[in-house]
């Protein structure tokens, strides 16, 4: 991982300090640095007799943010983080502080750090620092001249930034009071611009309101929180497109399976299910959705649910094996649940089968001693007893207690447990008996203590002949 998140202030500063040198010597050397007039200066002359023109700030601010913006569509997070950095060392030294669009290149790279790379603590400080230059600024040249609506724009992405960025770090008291501040600059904002740039306005006001669902499904508040899903899912059915409404539907079923109410679970999975169908048959959304439907059906007792369940899990499980493949985590984690099926539906032989031959892949891509290997072969342990097969048991289970009392200590509730099931294992008459033998063999005295010795000619002892 880069390092250059840690540090950006300072980088902005260096670069402001390079750039500022930059233009220093060129401004000497242009004026020849000793009183002589600048019209003697001699410049680099070009086969075709032209003179090379050095970019000034205006020129490299704005190539910088062609960068960044084609570096994040390129998926390039981490260069396009780097340019951002510089486009605001760059709109410090051209534009001052106190500028509108020193805080929007603050404004910029908090969004990147957020979108891009997840760093929710560095989106929190640089919309601060945009808020605080705006504040600075106030409603002097800018606004007067007509930008109130950039303004407001700024100010939009400055307090949405900061309440996702808050409610990702838990401080719910911050992003509650970040994103209603949003929803109301948004209403400032449809009254400045009328009908201009109305679908960026609604995906704004789309992503405040799932933000504030979220909020509240945290806080408890399920019935605010499905207020704000449905007002998301108006936004996604008209200026947005049906593309925004699959994570709206799977927001809602979240809530209402969290309060018990799987039957509205499974029908908003459901309609999920359709629209990602509908948009990207076989793609990795549809896969996503096959999964979640397969734990709703899969936890619900109606006839034929359990065997749409097992349906929707092979779907998503094949969908993941071309995409992603089977070494990933996504997979791998569909695998599992599809086990935990297989299990509840009596079919412990194929769920004991799917895990044996996934613990090569999870202990190659979490480890050997990792939760993931542990949990494996407990299950794998557990079916071998239900099985009746003791002896193979104790030994599933002894190789995840080893793991479990490295990764969680000797008395954490699951090692405790697994324990004692390796104890009343060890009980057993086919497991004592063996470890008995075992122990026979270890307290067995050495070869050479029972072989007699033997006498050296004239009946002398061949031990004891040097004494």
């Amino acid at each position: 991982m880069s390092s250059f998140h840690l540090s950006d202030s300072s980088m902005s500063k260096h670069q402001e300090n390079c750039l500022i040198g930059r233009r220093e010597s060129t401004t000497e050397s242009s004026s020849g640095g000793s009183g002589r007039s600048t019209h003697s200066e001699k410049r680099p002359s070009y086969p075709h007799g032209g003179v090379r023109e050095i970019a000034g700030p205006e020129e490299k601010l704005r190539e910088s943010e062609r960068k960044a913006q084609t570096f994040a569509e390129n998926q390039q997070f981490d260069a396009a983080i780097q340019e951002r950095v510089r486009c605001l060392a760059l709109a410090r030294l051209v534009y001052g502080e106190g500028h509108l669009r020193l805080a929007q290149a603050h404004a910029r790279l908090a969004e990147g750090y957020l979108q891009l790379k997840g760093w929710a603590a560095q989106a929190r400080e640089h919309s601060g620092h945009a808020r605080d230059v705006l504040h600075l600024g106030g409603p002097g040249p800018t606004e007067q001249g007509g930008e109130k609506a950039e303004t407001l724009r700024c100010l939009l992405s400055v307090y949405h930034t900061q309440g996702q960025a808050a409610l990702n770090l838990g401080d719910l008291e911050e992003a509650e009071a970040s994103l209603k501040m949003a929803g109301r600059i948004m209403g400032d904002l449809r009254q400045q611009e009328g009908g201009a740039g109305e679908e960026e306005t609604a995906k704004a006001e789309f992503e405040i309101a799932t933000g504030l669902s979220r909020l509240y499904q945290r806080q408890g508040r399920p019935e605010e929180a499905l207020c704000q899903c449905k007002r998301a899912l108006l936004l996604a059915e008209g200026p947005l497109g049906p593309g925004e409404a699959c994570a709206v539907y799977r927001d809602m079923a979240a809530i209402e399976q969290a309060e018990g109410r799987l039957d509205r679970a499974i029908q908003h999975l459901q309609q999920a299910h359709s629209v990602a169908q509908s948009r990207d048959p076989g793609g990795m959304e549809e896969a996503r959705i096959a999964h979640s439907l397969a734990l709703a059906y899969s936890t619900s007792g109606e006839p034929g649910h359990r065997d749409r369940a097992l349906r929707l899990f092979e779907e998503s499980l094949g969908t993941y094996g071309r995409t992603v493949g089977a070494h990933d985590s996504l997979t791998l984690s569909v695998q599992d649940d599809l086990c935990h099926l297989l299990l509840l539906i009596g079919q412990q032989e194929n769920a004991v089968k799917l895990q044996r031959e996934s613990l090569a892949l999870k202990r190659s891509v979490f480890g050997h001693l990792s939760q993931e290997v542990a949990d494996t072969l407990q299950l794998i342990g557990g079916v071998e007893m239900t099985q009746g097969d003791m002896r193979r048991a104790h030994r599933t289970m002894s190789k995840c207690l080893e793991i479990q009392k490295l990764l969680l200590g000797p008395q954490h509730r699951k090692t405790r447990a697994t324990q004692r099931t390796v104890d009343m294992l060890s009980e057993a008459p086919e497991v004592a008996g063996r470890q008995q033998k075992a122990g026979n063999l270890k307290t067995r005295p050495p070869f050479c203590a029972v072989i007699p010795s033997h006498n050296a000619p004239g009946g002398t002892n061949v031990a004891s002949s040097d004494s």
